[in-house]
């Protein structure tokens, strides 16, 4: 009797070309933001995540956390934005650690700028490449395997 874990021949090119079709377009939208704004994708999700923040600033912890990121990552992308003038740190008035991070008025235009044009690009290259069943058929899979992840919570990662 086969292995019913196991997957098809068809399985697996379909395992194969999802994960193809993920890495191009995730190629695609990282480059035109390094071309468009001078950002990398990791820059974008600090700036868009600390622009939807309320106050557009967040405890260092709470960003690492909503990214999915570990702290040590989020401290060296910090680190670099903080050069590049995007972000910068505040510190806790009892004990001067510094805690919080906060877009500058450099950092904020930036996110607004690319937020705009990232949103272009990501129609250019998906949306207008899918018909509307496609999209709907898309988003429902999306959705249950979201659901799905956040009622088992997620399993050990690995990328296959």
């Amino acid at each position: 009797m086969a292995d019913r874990r196991a997957l098809t021949p068809e399985q697996w090119e379909l395992w194969h070309s999802w994960m193809q079709a993920h890495r191009l377009l995730q190629r695609e939208l990282d480059r035109d933001l390094q071309r468009d704004h001078g950002i990398s994708k990791a820059e974008f999700s600090v700036l868009v995540t600390l622009h939807e923040a309320r106050g557009g600033a967040m405890r260092v912890g709470e960003l690492a956390e909503s990214l999915g990121w570990e702290k040590s990552r989020v401290a060296h992308q910090l680190t670099r934005m903080e050069n590049r003038e995007l972000v910068d740190r505040t510190d806790h008035e009892s004990n001067g650690r510094r805690v919080s991070i906060r877009l500058t008025a450099k950092g904020r235009s930036a996110a607004e700028n690319a937020i705009v044009s990232h949103g272009a690009n990501i129609r250019r290259h998906f949306f207008d490449a899918l018909t509307s069943d496609q999209a709907a058929a898309i988003h429902a899979w999306s959705r249950q395997t979201i659901d799905r992840d956040q009622a088992t919570g997620p399993e050990p990662a690995n990328d296959g």
